[in-house]
């Protein structure tokens, strides 16, 4: 078994229910279960304006390999109605694959550690709730990046609250 950690993002569409049903569809895949699953976050949008988004950290303990597990995700990007438009544009679901394992990839579909979760409080505040003593496999530990990034944009989202679209 792999120890996978899956970044969750969603600002289209009802985005609490698209991650609810996105954590469903992980907890379904074959070879694979749905271990923990982080508090939801609102943060700011990366990119061109667009609304808020809902992000969260999940852990899957799976069999499948690096390629089957990105294919499973895209698929179920796609069952929630993703589009590809443009890049950091808004989205129904984002799924990214963080970490799988200690593995270093970097093949022209897929690098893991994910590139760009090492600056971005939407993913490491996520993780560190799930995963609070956790070494990345190139060796950092994510204390030490949680000090250089800031919480700032991000709050925890109660359901009770309104996540707002605009």
């Amino acid at each position: 078994m792999h120890t996978c950690y899956i970044g969750l993002g969603s600002n289209l569409d009802d985005p609490p229910g698209q991650l609810s049903r996105a954590l469903e569809a992980l907890a379904r895949l074959p070879e694979s279960t749905l271990v923990t699953c982080s508090p939801l976050y609102s943060s700011k949008p990366v990119g061109p304006p667009q609304p808020d988004y809902l992000n969260a950290v999940a852990r899957l303990d799976t069999r499948l390999e690096p390629l089957a597990l990105l294919d499973a995700l895209q698929s179920i990007e796609q069952a929630h109605q993703r589009v590809r438009v443009q890049h950091w544009g808004p989205r129904t679901l984002d799924l990214d694959l963080l970490l799988y394992g200690d593995e270093i990839l970097n093949t022209p579909r897929l690098t893991v550690p994910h590139p760009e979760m090492t600056g971005r409080a939407f993913v490491l505040y996520p993780l560190a709730d799930i995963a609070p003593h956790l070494t990345l496999p190139t060796g950092t530990s994510l204390a030490s990046l949680l000090k250089t990034c800031p919480f700032e944009g991000l709050e925890r989202f109660h359901p009770d609250s309104q996540h707002r679209e605009s």
